[in-house]
């Protein structure tokens, strides 16, 4: 499956401003599933472009202004092939119900800032609503459940804001955006002794084959990654209660959310100067390429 992916991004001022350095990242790595066959990335003012991995080994592009201007827009264009899951969406390994998770010592040693719990729980809220969920269970994987109670659980909103709600919140309103869900997801996760990681990038709806999406069509997408034994790394979505789909396109990982924004930066300006942001993804089959 061939798509061409166009992600624009514009921020809009009252008066003409300064811009910081801006880190994009907008270009996947190319792995056996996801593989990019052209890549471009369109800036208003001209900036110049600087490649990188960060820690994550995430491609990055750093974005340097000289001029000012009351508008920024950044365009990236992919064209993308995207190939079917190695893991069948039937199976994930091993079928976990109440057993703990396994690692062996040379994977918890890269798996450890996975690990690790990065959102408070001072009362032990999400630890008790988990003991809760947890004792409704009745068979099946614990992980395919705990997407499933998130999506069928919360009510999704779409927010233009900045940032991610703190999981506790999302769980407490009972409402979040796609990264809020993925977010919350991944801290129960980890509770349960799983290494997860949050992933940022599109989901394409497939018409017929895509059912009921809950996530926006034509914004960013965020959903979560957990590393399995003997699977390795499988996609969840609690968002849409999908399990390594080929509609997720997957462009960065990151251990925080705030770690694999599309696009920061920052400006230079008078109090109250920012206007607005517009996001546009549109997403299509490269016609001709299959």
């Amino acid at each position: 499956m061939y798509l061409r992916i166009r992600h624009a991004t514009t921020y809009r001022y009252a008066l003409p401003v300064h811009f910081g350095p801006h880190r994009l990242m907008l270009r996947p790595r190319d792995s056996f599933d996801l593989r990019v066959i052209n890549t471009a990335i369109t800036i208003s003012p001209r900036a110049n472009l600087r490649w990188m991995h960060d820690a994550y080994g995430n491609p990055v592009a750093m974005a340097t202004f000289a001029g000012t201007s009351d508008t920024l827009d950044i365009v990236s264009e992919l064209t993308v092939q995207r190939f079917g899951s190695a893991l069948p969406r039937t199976r994930v390994e091993p079928d976990i119900e109440s057993s703990e998770i396994s690692y062996t010592p040379a994977e918890r040693a890269v798996l450890q800032p996975y690990l690790d719990l990065a959102a408070a729980d001072t009362g032990g809220a999400l630890d008790a609503w988990l003991q809760e969920f947890r004792a409704r269970l009745n068979g099946g994987h614990l992980l395919r459940a705990l997407a499933r109670e998130i999506s069928n659980g919360l009510s999704y909103a779409v927010r233009y804001d900045e940032g991610t709600q703190h999981p506790l919140d999302t769980l407490q309103m009972g409402t979040g955006s796609c990264r809020d869900y993925a977010w919350l997801f991944i801290e129960l996760a980890r509770r349960l002794g799983f290494a997860a990681r949050f992933v940022t990038g599109y989901i394409h709806d497939r018409s017929l084959e895509a059912g009921g999406i809950t996530s926006v069509v034509g914004l960013t997408h965020a959903w979560a990654e957990v590393f399995i034994p003997n699977d390795g790394w499988v996609e969840f979505d609690p968002t849409n209660n999908l399990v390594a789909d080929r509609q997720l396109l997957r462009v960065a990982v990151a251990r925080v959310p705030e770690d694999a924004s599309p696009v920061s930066g920052s400006y230079i300006g008078p109090a109250g100067a920012f206007v607005g942001l517009g996001v546009g993804v549109e997403i299509t089959p490269a016609e001709g390429l299959g």
